[in-house]
Parts: structure tokens; C-alpha cells; sequence
């Protein structure tokens, strides 16, 4: 694995944060996904998110994260962003969720090694869209810093990953608590349901 998505933070204090994450109860496949609306950041850019538009499309892989600049969520972006081109081709659009601020969500999206301004981020700064998804988010530690050395102020919210289809219903659910997956191994396995689903149409 490359050296900068190998750590976390100097003495593991990220990583046990993680750890430590509830058990999820995150809605399942058949469940109506909850519409949402978000700032988001894409290249650096803010805009306004809406889920229900970006369905108009096609399918969309909406997918939790508990921070940006942090290792396993620096390589789940830095996937995503490296096949970008095949859920494109699939007709399938990527949205990332965080706790994140915009402020630090705005450098992540733009950032040449994680999100390389190939798809959007988006900011749960209040948590209520990792809620409506039945997702547990962990609080704020104090004396947590990400990968560049900067302090993270807010909380994590679990590693949980979403195929929603057109007509709004959630297709897979993909859980790194449940699951057991690699945070790159919820970009192989949405992209394989995406394709699947062109390939029906």
C-alpha cells in the first residue's frame, strides 16, 4: 500500500477511534433511500447536492466515511476517484458523506491524491443525514489529528456504503463493521453492482 494511505495518526489514536464504533443498524436493501440535500465540494467548489436530481441519472453510490486526510478514507477516495470513469460508463454517479466540514471538505476534493475534483464530497456537519441512514456516529475526541498533522473536530461516522437505484431504493448496503470490508474493497464491490445494473437495462 502506498506510504500515505498507510497510517492514520502518529500512535494509533485514529485508529482506535475507529475501532470503537457502534455496531450499525444501517437500512437495508429494498428500504426507500431518505432524499437528502448537502453542500458539497467538487474540485474545490461548492454547490448544492441533491440526491433526488442526481437519481434522475441513473443509480447512485452514496457512500459514509468517518474523516477526510485520514489512511483508510484517503484510499477509499483516492479508488473512487481512480474509476471514476467506469461508474460513469455504467451511468452510475459517486457522492461522499462526512461529518467534514466544507472548509476541509473543499481541500479534499480538489486534493490530486484523494478525491482529484473527479467526484463530489459532501459535508453532515450535524449528522442528520448519517441519521435518516441509520448510521451511528462517534463523538469528537479531543487530540486527534489527521494525516497532514491537522486537528479533526468532529465525528466519525461509520464506513457504510449505499447502491441506490433510479427509482430510489436502496439496492446493496455495504458495511465495513458488518461486511468486514477494506475501505477500497466498497469501491470494487459498488462498481461490480453498478455494472451489473447497466448491463440489465
Amino acid at each position: 500500500m502506498h506510504k500515505r494511505f498507510a497510517g492514520w495518526t502518529s500512535g494509533g489514536a485514529l485508529a482506535m477511534l475507529l475501532m470503537a464504533t457502534p455496531a450499525l443498524a444501517a437500512l437495508k436493501p429494498g428500504a426507500a433511500a431518505p432524499d437528502f440535500h448537502a453542500k458539497a465540494s467538487l474540485a474545490g467548489k461548492e454547490f448544492n447536492f441533491s440526491l433526488a436530481q442526481a437519481l434522475k441519472k441513473g443509480p447512485v453510490v452514496v457512500y459514509f466515511y468517518p474523516s477526510a486526510y485520514t489512511g483508510g478514507c484517503d484510499l477509499e477516495a483516492h479508488t473512487f476517484a481512480a474509476n471514476k470513469a467506469r461508474f460513469e460508463a455504467a451511468g452510475a454517479t459517486i457522492i461522499g458523506v462526512s461529518a467534514d466540514s466544507i472548509g476541509r471538505l473543499d481541500a479534499f476534493s480538489a486534493d490530486p491524491s484523494y478525491c482529484a475534483g473527479k467526484f463530489p464530497v459532501a459535508s453532515d456537519a450535524d449528522g442528520k443525514i448519517a441519521a435518516s441512514y441509520d448510521l451511528k456516529e462517534t463523538a469528537a475526541q479531543p487530540g486527534v489529528n489527521d494525516v497532514r498533522g491537522v486537528a479533526i473536530d468532529h465525528g466519525f461516522i461509520a464506513r457504510t456504503t449505499f447502491v441506490i437505484g433510479r427509482d430510489g431504493k436502496i439496492i446493496a448496503t455495504l458495511s465495513s463493521e458488518d461486511d468486514h470490508l477494506r475501505p477500497d474493497q466498497h469501491v470494487t464491490k459498488s462498481l461490480a453492482i453498478v455494472q451489473g445494473l447497466h448491463k440489465a437495462s
